[in-house]
């Protein structure tokens, strides 16, 4: 049984696509790359968390490898950008970012990623949680998300983690220099907090998200 079948297997009530689906295509486009150097480096460049997740915005020994010089420059339009990873242990929606900017994600370790699209909020900033969709890397993936795409911290797949090379404009995500306004939670980084992630509402998280909660239930990592 290959991985996305056994995901759909064990998650029913949410349908898991391949990113070569054509859904994909309204959210975010696949980039035929071979990211081998990319994520030797990344597996070595970060410990591994045993819970939780964690994101750093920018690794040095990334952003010095040629090949990611050679992304840059034909994918980024010679905008400076930086290189970081998202990685860990997650399986649950509990928000969703968007940017000004696309992003370019390499799955180092299998992910999937819970998505939707900036018009499927309405005018007051709420979105329905039957409008995401999930979507399936295989470890070495790359793609770039479009800017309108909402998206937030990958599922793991397997109880392995997920681990994730994360591209953006450099600045992006860091902390504001002035207090949080309105959905602005970090520099060009807008966020909605799924209603039921009380930690995230009472630290100031605009609650716009409702419905289901969605959970990726991780599967076997010896199957597929």
């Amino acid at each position: 049984m290959d991985k996305l079948t056994a995901l759909n297997r064990a998650n029913p009530n949410i349908p898991v696509y391949s990113i070569h689906d054509e859904a994909f295509r309204t959210y975010g486009r696949v980039i035929a790359a071979d990211t081998a150097a990319l994520c030797k480096t990344a597996e070595a460049a970060v410990e591994f968390p045993t819970e939780g997740s964690k994101y750093l915005a920018s690794i040095s020994e990334l952003e010095a490898l040629p090949e990611m010089a050679a992304l840059q420059e034909e994918y980024c339009g010679q905008l400076d950008e930086q290189w970081g990873l998202c990685l860990g242990h997650s399986n649950q929606l509990n928000a969703l970012e968007w940017h000004t900017c696309n992003e370019f994600n390499v799955a180092v370790r299998e992910l999937v990623l819970l998505i939707a699209k900036r018009s499927d909020m309405d005018e007051n900033h709420r979105l329905d949680a039957n409008k995401i969709k999930a979507f399936y890397l295989a470890p070495g993936e790359m793609v770039e998300i479009f800017a309108d795409t909402l998206h937030f911290c990958p599922c793991e797949v397997t109880k392995d983690g997920f681990s994730c090379i994360v591209g953006l404009q450099r600045g992006t995500n860091h902390p504001l220099e002035n207090r949080k306004q309105g959905l602005l939670w970090a520099k060009n980084k807008w966020l909605l907090a799924h209603e039921d992630n009380t930690s995230l509402v009472q630290r100031g998280g605009y609650p716009g998200i409702y419905g289901e909660n969605w959970v990726i239930h991780p599967v076997d990592s010896q199957k597929g």
